[in-house]
């Protein structure tokens, strides 16, 4: 079940609207106005003209495309080289072809930490063929070998160390205020260990290390990007983690840039793209046990249930509990949010999914017994997917009962993610608006997004 306004961030088109405010019928009419302007006076402003250029393929005549190219101010030029859609503006595309060595990835954390942070929200940049070639790349890399630098001040594993210490606490932030609250400072901790790549001086032990520090620092950058609504800066952000993965000689962390990257791709309906990237995840650790093998096979298992695909996903949730069983101290810490919590909440969400609604709630209010307070952000989340539940259930008194308990830590958190949720909700609450109580939390949600 996926949300409606995923697909704000899968269309160019879509993306311009959202980033404008503009309905299909507002688009129309200013594409009608600007046609006026050209010299075509008689223009129509028909909504369904606009949602079938969205929705279902349907290129715009040349006189439509000019128009909206005039409000937009793209030159007509790029209208030639850039066939529609490519034209619109939806930011810079991400880069993706560094090379996989030690090198390359001190380039791709130098590009990142300039560029991330000035992207807009919205625009999913690699889809398709872009996510397969990345995938099979990855899968196919041997261990990096890496050279030590002689240029600038010694760094050793003290230096390292003190950097690396401060990440569960960047968690922490992350877990409790939301991915915006944190997201500056985790870059600025980036831009620290790329200074020291670039200038420092290391033996090849401790720049392995640099390169494992940078890949978990870029790939929760992408984590808070993506949580605060920067899907562009979220997707650079996890090259870069998955290029320092791979000069660090970490497979494991690189598996979980790609169980990162899958997870967008469900959000925001490319769920064959994120079987693609989930598989890579699972094949590249080979028969990884505990947490980490639980939550590679619970990805796959979220990104067969987006498609639908009933069977393997219960395969993928069988692999998830055995993985889970054998859970054990030394999985990594990057590792220890997937709790069992996390683990039932999102068996919830694969019921869902797949349409099975009692299922679902039975799997979130186990979760939501045993999830931390703590974890403000992800309570949030599943008291909001378990509110849609119970309204679509047809129990809306304890939908909005739900919703209630959930709002203080909405107001906390100030996640896209769950905002996006919090859309979904409202949708549903519109269908009761004669009920007093839904219509009151509509409006509330509404206030505080």
């Amino acid at each position: 079940m996926l949300t409606d306004n995923a697909h704000a961030c899968t269309h160019p088109l879509a993306f311009v609207r959202a980033q404008r405010g503009w309905s299909y019928q507002r688009l129309a009419r200013v594409v009608a106005r600007r046609a006026r302007d050209l010299g075509v006076a008689n223009m129509a402003a028909e909504r369904q003209k606009v949602w079938r250029w969205e929705h279902r393929g349907v290129v715009p005549d040349r006189v439509s495309q000019l128009a909206l190219a005039a409000e937009l101010g793209v030159p007509n030029d790029r209208l030639e080289s850039h066939p529609w859609p490519a034209w619109l503006p939806t930011g810079d595309a991400v880069r993706t072809e560094y090379p996989w060595t030690p090198a390359g990835g001190i380039t791709s954390i130098m590009d990142v930490v300039e560029d991330a942070l000035s992207d807009r929200r919205g625009f999913l940049t690699i889809t398709g063929v872009g996510v397969a070639e990345l995938a099979t790349q990855w899968l196919g890399l041997e261990p990096s070998r890496l050279s030590a630098a002689l240029n600038g001040g010694r760094v050793d594993d003290q230096i390292v160390n003190r950097i690396e210490h401060n990440i569960p606490g960047l968690r922490v932030m992350d877990e409790r205020l939301g991915g915006e609250s944190v997201r500056r400072l985790v870059d600025a901790e980036l831009g620290v260990v790329a200074d020291l790549l670039v200038r420092g001086s290391y033996t090849e032990q401790v720049g392995r290390h640099l390169h494992v520090v940078a890949a978990e620092l870029a790939r929760f950058a992408g984590w808070v990007s993506f949580d605060a609504g920067f899907q562009t800066a979220a997707q650079r952000y996890w090259i870069t983690a998955l290029h320092s993965a791979h000069a660090g000689g970490d497979r494991m962390l690189g598996a979980n840039v790609l169980k990162n990257m899958s997870l967008q791709c469900v959000d925001f309906a490319r769920p064959r793209e994120a079987v693609d990237l989930a598989e890579a995840a699972v094949t590249s650790i080979g028969g990884a046990s505990g947490r980490v093998g639980a939550m590679l096979h619970m990805r796959r298992a979220r990104a067969h249930a987006a498609l639908g695909e009933a069977s393997a996903c219960a395969e993928a949730l069988a692999r998830s509990e055995e993985a889970m069983d054998a859970a054990r101290p030394e999985d990594p810490a990057w590792a220890d949010y997937f709790d069992e919590g996390e683990y039932q909440a999102q068996i919830g969400s694969c019921y869902i999914d797949l349409g099975h609604l009692a299922q679902a709630d039975r799997w979130l209010e186990r979760s939501l017994t045993i999830l931390p307070t703590s974890r403000a952000r992800d309570r949030a989340t599943y008291l909001l997917r378990r509110a849609v539940v119970q309204v679509d259930l047809g129990n809306v008194e304890h939908g909005c009962a739900l919703t209630r308990e959930a709002m203080p830590m909405l107001e906390a958190t100030r996640s896209k993610r769950n905002a996006r949720r919090a859309d979904e909700l409202r949708r549903r609450l519109r269908r009761h608006s004669s009920d007093p109580e839904a219509h009151e939390l509509d409006q509330a949600l509404s206030r505080t997004f």
